[in-house]
């Protein structure tokens, strides 16, 4: 089961396309899902931690690639002038047949 999840993620596959060998992938989506919500992982990560810190084999050196933190598509087209002007109110016309 954890093999199954660990390749899904490792290759990016989607969940259909999980070889056979892993079993049903429907199966191993749900049996992700339920340890995600009942904490399953989260112990894990922390049981795996303090026994990797106890046998000192953690670094804790943090490193990020500016060439794959990207800014939104959207971020390129901010104003850069502060807001928007608002759009002026429109009023009704005194006379609706008059253009």
């Amino acid at each position: 089961m954890i093999d199954a999840i660990a390749y899904k993620f490792q290759t990016g596959v989607q969940w259909v396309h999980l070889p056979e060998k892993y079993g049903n992938w429907r199966g191993v989506y749900n049996r992700l899902r339920m340890w995600a919500v009942d904490g399953t992982w989260e112990r894990v990560f922390t049981a795996l931690v303090a026994q990797a810190d106890a046998e000192e084999h953690l670094s804790w050196a943090v490193s990020v690639d500016s060439t794959i933190v990207r800014a939104h598509q959207h971020a390129a087209g901010a104003r850069k002038k502060g807001p928007r002007p608002a759009n002026p109110p429109n009023t009704p016309s005194a006379d609706p047949g008059a253009v």
